[in-house]
């Protein structure tokens, strides 16, 4: 009897996959005759939706449709921010470079550009979140790096372009960013006794960077560290170039429990 009844089911079970296929199969006929203008608009849509996933194929066929037009190359940014939103960063950045290295006098090269900071710059952020359990030593600035250089070429190639303002702002950010993460990982040597690779992480900071706050701490930290070592006179040089320069300074009143508040806190 089970057998009869399955003989009974299979039949249905068939014809629904039938019409499943031929359903699957006339959706993909329908996109591959669709127009640029009709591709281009499902795909807007599927990006208002947050559909990135749905939106990227989409503008990939657009891309190879409309290919030498102005909107193929509009296709390539969409995909781009799609792929970004979506996570998929590295394709994201692979998109730009290839806009920028095909249309590099296309008005929406800022755009391009922008968007390709913020790429790198999200990352950036990710690194000054909580800490985790991996080494301070060992964390990857690169992508912070890569974030300011295209934002400072995009100021640099089009002062006056919509996007300059917030590229400046958030090069600020980074430079401030970048310093501060020195200054943490050589108070991180400097609280486990590892007095030297304090020092050059602070030095590091000092050669590198200029008045961004993260500063004051890298000459307490120099300070400090010397006269862990013994190296009284460069402890003394060091205590006076911090009392110049930061005459109200609560480090050398208060220590490493200045007020200044959680180094990630950069604003």
């Amino acid at each position: 009897m089970l057998r009869a009844k399955l003989s009974a089911v299979a039949p249905g079970l068939l014809a629904l996959s039938v019409v499943l296929l031929s359903a699957c199969s006339s959706i993909n006929q329908d996109q591959s005759t669709w127009s640029p203008n009709r591709l281009y608009s499902e795909a807007k849509d599927e990006v208002a939706a947050g559909s990135f996933d749905k939106a990227i194929p989409l503008l990939e066929r657009l891309e190879g449709r409309a290919a030498g037009t102005p909107l193929a190359q509009q296709a390539q940014l969409d995909k781009a921010f799609a792929q970004f939103k979506a996570g998929e960063k590295a394709d994201a950045l692979a998109t730009l470079d290839r806009f920028l290295r095909l249309h590099p006098a296309s008005p929406a090269a800022d755009y391009a550009l922008y968007l390709k900071g913020l790429v790198n710059f999200n990352d950036n952020l990710g690194l000054f979140a909580f800490l985790s359990r991996q080494d301070l030593s060992e964390r990857d600035q690169q992508a912070a790096k890569e974030s300011y250089e295209s934002f400072r070429e995009l100021i640099t190639r089009f002062p006056e372009s919509r996007y300059a303002d917030d590229s400046k702002a958030r090069m600020t950010y980074i430079v401030n960013s970048l310093a501060q993460y020195e200054v943490h990982v050589a108070r991180y040597y400097y609280r486990r006794g590892a007095y030297v690779a304090a020092i050059n992480r602070a030095q590091a900071a000092l050669n590198d960077y200029r008045e961004v706050p993260a500063l004051e701490e890298a000459l307490f930290i120099l300070h400090r560290s010397y006269a862990a070592l013994g190296m009284e006179q460069l402890a003394a040089d060091t205590r006076r170039v911090l009392e110049k320069n930061y005459p109200d300074s609560e480090f050398l009143s208060r220590g490493f429990r200045s007020a200044q508040g959680p180094w990630w806190k950069l604003w």
